[in-house]
């Protein structure tokens, strides 16, 4: 049950990460690197939302 729950908050991360992002990208002038900083959280965040996964499926937490 933890590793599900983990699962939910790093995908809610992602998704606040990209609504973020959105907002810096409309909002920001062209020199702010607040949209990269965003990018770069998010890429980290879903590699470790792809970890997770296969190890929930690994160890049989997940799936069938």
């Amino acid at each position: 049950m933890l590793l599900k729950t983990l699962i939910a908050v790093v995908f809610l991360a992602m998704v606040t990460s990209l609504a973020a992002g959105v907002g810096f990208l409309l909002h920001d002038d062209s020199r702010s690197r607040r949209l990269l900083v965003s990018l770069k959280i998010r890429v980290g965040l879903a590699a470790l939302l792809i970890a997770l996964l296969f190890y929930g499926f690994y160890i049989g937490d997940l799936g069938a």
